[in-house]
């Protein structure tokens, strides 16, 4: 109890004055849970946290660090680079990326079904951009294609220019 008035007295910070709060006020005062809660300004569980939290720093535990990182990876950062390098060097020597063949591969190498989005999402981790194809096929006849235009007779008709009529409003 004198450490929770200590934590009152010394906190740095709104989450270590709940804490001590989320302590004291309960034993001090006789508090509920749900009073607690209410007093603090955070729900029911969270006063239930914040107790368990100040015990676990009294006992001499480290503060939690930040949380952060990729918790749910299937591979790690160097996995996939190494994954991703036949493909990717593939795609840039003028190939196409094809993400089906893509996500069979990755499926069997993790031996587990995975979605077509966590393929892209992959990707584009490691910086692959979906690129637009050429304006023109690779194997066209531009000779032919001109040769159409000089030949070819208008579809459109072309633009008759009206006059106003005179003496009308509008």
């Amino acid at each position: 109890m004198e450490q929770a008035f200590d934590a009152i007295a010394q906190a740095r910070s709104v989450e270590q004055l709940r804490m001590a709060q989320a302590v004291v006020l309960p034993l001090e005062f006789g508090l509920s849970v749900d009073d607690t809660a209410r007093v603090l300004g955070v729900s029911r569980g969270w006063v239930s946290q914040l107790r368990g939290r100040f015990g676990r720093l009294a006992a001499g535990a480290a503060p939690p660090g930040p949380r952060g990182g990729r918790r749910r990876a299937y591979l790690t950062a160097e996995q996939e680079a190494e994954f991703l390098r036949p493909y990717l060097e593939q795609a840039a020597g003028g190939g196409v990326l094809i993400v089906p063949p893509l996500k069979a591969a990755l499926e069997r190498r993790l031996r587990r079904p995975v979605a077509a989005s966590s393929v892209y999402r992959l990707l584009h981790r490691h910086g692959w951009r979906k690129l637009a194809p050429d304006k023109r096929h690779p194997q066209a006849d531009v000779a032919a294609r001109e040769a159409w235009k000089k030949n070819s007779p208008s579809s459109l008709p072309k633009p008759r220019k009206r006059s106003r009529a005179k003496g009308r409003s509008g």
